[in-house]
C-alpha cells in the first residue's frame, strides 16, 4: 500500500473556496482511500492506496470528485510519503548556518517546469530572498516573512507556466511525522 501526500492549492483563503477539512476525509474515503487523515485548514491530506494507478490518475479522480461535491475547482499537487521525506533532506537552506526554520517555505509544482522557463527565472535576484529549484519543488528563504515576498505561488505559476502551491517548512516536517 503506498502512502500519499496531497495538497490542495487556494482552499480557506480569505473565505473563498471553503472546505471543511471532516468534509474532505469524508471525500477521500468515498474514493476508497484508506487511514485518511487531514492537517490544517490550508487542504494537507495523508491517504494510503493499495490501488494501482498514476500519479496522474489519483490527482484527476480527486479534482473531479471535489468540482462533483463542491462545484468549484482545486488544484491537487500529490507526492508519495518517499517523495516528501526527499524534500526534507534535499532543502539546501536548513544546513545554512543563521537560517530561522520559520522564514522557509517549499512550493510543490505539480509538473516539471519547462527548461526554457527556468533558464529565465534562474538569472532573476530578489536579495534577500533567495529560491532554489530543484526537481518538481522550490525551496525558499523569505527573511522578511512569506506574507511580504514576491516570492508566491502566483509568481512562480506565472514564471514557470505550472501549477503551484507552497507549505511552510513547519508544515512538510508535521506531514513527515504524522505518517511516520
Amino acid at each position: 500500500m503506498e502512502t500519499y501526500i496531497s495538497i490542495l492549492r487556494g482552499i480557506n483563503v480569505s473565505g473563498q473556496k471553503k472546505i471543511q477539512m471532516a468534509d474532505l476525509k469524508v471525500l477521500y474515503e468515498e474514493l476508497k482511500f484508506k487511514d485518511v487523515i487531514t492537517y490544517i485548514q490550508s487542504g494537507n491530506v495523508i491517504f494510503k492506496t493499495d490501488k494501482k494507478l498514476s500519479s496522474t490518475e489519483i490527482v484527476k479522480k480527486i479534482e473531479k470528485k471535489i468540482f462533483e461535491k463542491f462545484k468549484f475547482d482545486v488544484p491537487v499537487i500529490i507526492r508519495t510519503i518517499a517523495d516528501m521525506k526527499k524534500v526534507q533532506t534535499v532543502n539546501p537552506f536548513i544546513k545554512q548556518k543563521g537560517i530561522d526554520i520559520e522564514r522557509l517555505y517549499v512550493t510543490f509544482l505539480a509538473e516539471l517546469p519547462k527548461k526554457t522557463e527556468l533558464e529565465k527565472i534562474g538569472t532573476l535576484d530578489f536579495s534577500p530572498e533567495k529560491f532554489l529549484i530543484i526537481g518538481k519543488e522550490i525551496y525558499l528563504h523569505c527573511p522578511n516573512g512569506y506574507g511580504r515576498t514576491k516570492l508566491n505561488n502566483n509568481f512562480f505559476e506565472n514564471k514557470l507556466k505550472v501549477v503551484a502551491t507552497t507549505r511552510n517548512w513547519n508544515t512538510v516536517n508535521k506531514l513527515v511525522e504524522i505518517e511516520s
